[in-house]
Formats: C-alpha cells, structure tokens, sequence
C-alpha cells in the first residue's frame, strides 16, 4: 500500500512540475509579447492558458484520488492539501497572464517607452513561480522562504513603474490611455507574484504544518 502511495506521490510531484512549466511559458509568453509587440504570441497565451486549466483539473483528480483511496494522515495529508491548494493559485497566474496578452492585442501598449520595469517584473515572477514550485517538489523550506521574501523585489518594481506612470498622466495626456494600460500589466504582474508567495506558503505548510500570510493575490 506505501509503496503505491509514494509511486502516486511522484506522479503528483510530476504534474506539478508539468503545471509549473506551463506557468513558466505563459508569463514569458505574455511578457514578450508585450515587449516585442508580438501579436501572434499574445493570441497564444489563451491557448496555453487552456492547457493550465486542463492540468489543474488532472491535478485536481489524482489529488482526490489519493485522498479517497489511501486516505493519507499528517505529512502525507499535507502535501496532497497543499497540493490542491497550490494548483488554484498556478490557475490563476494563467488567467492574468492571458488579461496581459489581452490588453497587449488592444493594441495600445506596443510602444518601447517604459517597459524596462515590466520585463524586470515578467522575469521575477517568473523566477517566483519555479522556484515555487521546485521547493515543493523538494520540499525545500528555505527556497520556499526565499521566494516570500522574493516578492519584495516585485512589488519595488510595481511601486517604481507606478510612480513613473504617474509621471506620465501629468506630463503626457495624450499617453493616459498608454499609461492606464500599462499599469494595469504591472497589477497582474505583481498579482503573479502574490500567488507564487502563496504557493510557497503551502510549500511551507505542506513541511511544517504552520501557514501563515499568504491570501494577498486578487482574482
């Protein structure tokens, strides 16, 4: 019976890894497409968002698959909860990623002005979902530890392209629609970051039994 759970453990920490990656190329997807003024790449985006969904839901069954037939107690229990409870924050870092590519095909955005902080924030979250996702597999606390205090760096970047846009209404009406855009980008991105410091909170819960923070990212 163990040795079943363990091998249905693995096949958990691969689908998680499988998540993981589709998170990683939907951020960037969205990200370059917005850098690059790639409209093709953004109409991708929905489509790999899709493919996060599908996962969560295979996700979501295997997870309660073990619950039901192995009925799993304290540490093994958190995984699987925890588990469940990271792939809804990998959803939803899917569906801002596709909000991204949507403002980008509106068209208003693909101007080179202004991004450097965006493509900062695109890569930090980035690195925040993986290294998320690989302290769970891991079961890493300190990576997980690191990357809560990680999100700091993304939320600098928010404040800094903010103030920045602020700028750009007061000196460049005409830029306002630009402006407004853009920094509705940077809320998804910061957004990104809350839920990869939510997931590694449940990493955190998934060893130790403890969850604390977390809860901060919007839908």
């Amino acid at each position: 019976m163990r040795k079943t759970f363990d091998e249905q453990l693995m096949q958990l920490n691969r689908e998680m890894i499988s998540m993981g990656a589709l998170c990683e190329n939907v951020i960037a997807m969205a990200a370059k497409s917005l850098l690059e003024a790639d409209m093709d790449l953004a109409r991708k985006v929905a489509i790999t968002d899709a493919e996060i969904d599908q996962k969560e839901r295979e996700i979501e069954s295997l997870c309660l698959k073990l619950l039901l037939q192995q009925q799993p107690v304290a540490r093994d229990l958190r995984i699987v909860s925890s588990a469940l409870k990271m792939i809804t924050d990998m959803e939803r870092i899917g569906d801002q990623s596709a909000d991204i590519a949507e403002i980008v095909l509106l068209g208003n955005v693909c101007t080179p002005d202004d991004k450097l902080h965006i493509g900062n924030m695109a890569r930090a979250a980035i690195k925040m979902v993986t290294d998320a996702v690989d302290a769970f597999v891991s079961r890493d606390i300190k990576a997980a530890v690191a990357v809560i205090k990680y999100d700091d760096v993304v939320d600098d970047l928010f404040n800094k392209l903010k103030h920045e846009l602020i700028a750009i209404f007061g000196t460049s009406p005409e830029k306002g629609e630009y402006a407004l855009d853009l920094l509705m980008i940077a809320k998804y991105f910061e957004r990104i970051g809350d839920h990869a410091t939510n997931i590694a909170e449940w990493v955190v819960f998934s060893i130790t039994g403890r969850h604390e923070g977390a809860g901060e990212a919007e839908e």
